[in-house]
């Protein structure tokens, strides 16, 4: 069996990559792997085509170790804050935003955020893992260029479904012609069980909880990345922060990203109090830019809930990035791209010609694409969720999180029928308790809580 996003050979590769990000020389390394035998190019899809022999994979294990070692004692160490102390340090003062909307109001935002999430997710889960010049040619195979509605397979020519194969696992339950409810993702999970672990503890909330959470609510199979380093680490009884750092080569990955929205939701108007939520579950798994991804995240959906205009969410969530780091430089990059007026193929030049050389699951492109995707729609729901497919990073995940905000600003009524109708109210899920959750329950649920803040009037 060849496990994705866990076998030694496959995390060295990605090391390679990522601690030279982080300023390490690996070059000594890279080249004992490669006399070795070993392939230093990271697998697009998690596992490498060939197992490592036993003996190749013991120096895997090894070449990880020092390259942490490494890292740790570069000059760079710690430039990119990950712990709240450090990130609060060098932020810009807090932006005053205006108090929450009444009970009933906050619930009709949150029932367009959690319906506008599962939308944009599901637009891109056929396509999650097809670069953008494949998605463009499947919609203009298919007349849907430009992508205004679900994906569809009706009409596409053999040669080029052989040319981008769907995703094996969504192609099933997410093409406009099979769509019956939102079917479960991971993307819709995190948010879930966040939901769960902040209706359970709050503002006392820390990373062991999170911790347990997982352990108690996520199947193994059903995580990935970042994720599932973090969960193996867990299992070798390895303390938080090591969790975010042992042999996961991920740490600057989306997955914190995806995690963040109802610490957002939690705190509507609040982005500071959001960011920190947010922080509280990232650092299991993520550092640097990686768990400011999700500060950023759970910024501009605490924005969402109480602004009206995206541009004034997008300047109130950038008030949580570090000045100077490398993920506000990505964010400044896709609002640039996003708000010049050009068409959408131009700034999505712009955006691949400065990040394409990252991975289609890193963080920097994707939080560029999400900033884009909202500058470029300008607060329409389906200008935003398509741009944000069309990009071509990681599709579903960054469609989710662009749904979340757009349905935040306008609601249920603010989403085009035929985005919202075939997902009949609910979504599916693997975690414990009932397959299907209600989104006009979690809704409630969800304004409950943020009522709990003491922010929201009755």
């Amino acid at each position: 069996m060849r496990l994705t996003w866990a076998q030694p050979e496959d995390l060295l590769a990605h090391e390679l990559v990522q601690a030279a990000d982080e300023g390490v020389d690996v070059a000594a390394v890279r080249d004992r792997w490669v006399a070795a035998g070993g392939d230093p190019v990271p697998a697009v899809s998690g596992a490498g085509p060939v197992p490592a022999p036993p003996a190749l994979r013991v120096l895997a294990r090894a070449l990880l170790d020092e390259l942490t070692d490494l890292r740790f004692a570069a000059p760079g160490a710690g430039a990119e804050p990950t712990e709240w102390d450090d990130l609060v340090a060098v932020l810009p003062p807090a932006p005053v935003l205006p108090p929450p909307p009444g009970r009933a109001a906050l619930e009709a935002r949150l029932l367009g955020a959690w319906t506008g999430r599962a939308a944009g997710c599901l637009l891109g889960k056929p396509v999650e893992k097809i670069p953008r010049q494949g998605i463009e040619e499947i919609l203009r195979a298919t007349g849907r260029w430009p992508l205004d509605r679900y994906l569809t397979a009706v009409g596409l020519p053999d040669e080029v479904a052989a040319r981008w194969p769907w995703n094996r696992r969504s192609a099933p339950t997410s093409l406009e012609e099979v769509v019956d409810g939102m079917p479960e993702d991971d993307d819709l999970n995190y948010p879930l069980l966040a939901l769960d672990l902040l209706e359970r503890h709050g503002s006392a909330l820390t990373t062991d909880d999170v911790a347990t959470a997982w352990l108690d609510a996520l199947p193994a199979g059903r995580v990935f990345t970042a994720e599932r380093a973090a969960l193996r680490n867990l299992l070798d009884a390895r303390d938080v922060p090591a969790t975010a750092t042992h042999h996961n080569p991920f740490r600057w990955w989306i997955g914190a990203l995806i995690r963040a929205d109802v610490h957002g939701w939690a705190h509507p108007g609040d982005v500071r109090a959001a960011a920190r939520s947010a922080l509280v579950d990232a650092r299991l798994s993520h550092t640097g830019p990686g768990a400011q991804g999700a500060a950023w995240a759970a910024a501009l959906c605490a924005a969402s809930l109480v602004l009206d205009d995206v541009e004034d969410v997008l300047d109130a969530a950038g008030a949580v990035l570090p000045p100077g780091g490398r993920l506000a430089a990505a964010v400044a990059l896709g609002r640039r791209a996003g708000a010049s007026g050009g068409d959408l193929s131009a700034g999505l030049d712009t955006l691949h010609a400065a990040l394409g050389r990252h991975h289609w699951v890193h963080v920097l492109p994707n939080a560029a694409t999400v900033a884009f995707a909202l500058a470029h729609g300008r607060g329409r729901f389906t200008p935003s969720v398509s741009a944000a497919v069309t990009a071509g990073w990681d599709t579903d995940s960054v469609g989710a999180t662009v749904g979340s905000v757009v349905g935040a600003l306008r609601g249920l009524d603010g989403i085009e029928e035929r985005w919202w109708r075939p997902l009949r109210g609910e979504v599916a899920t693997s975690l414990p308790g009932p397959p299907t959750r209600s989104f006009a329950d979690l809704a409630a649920r969800t304004a409950l809580l943020s009522a709990a803040t003491g922010r929201v009037g009755a």
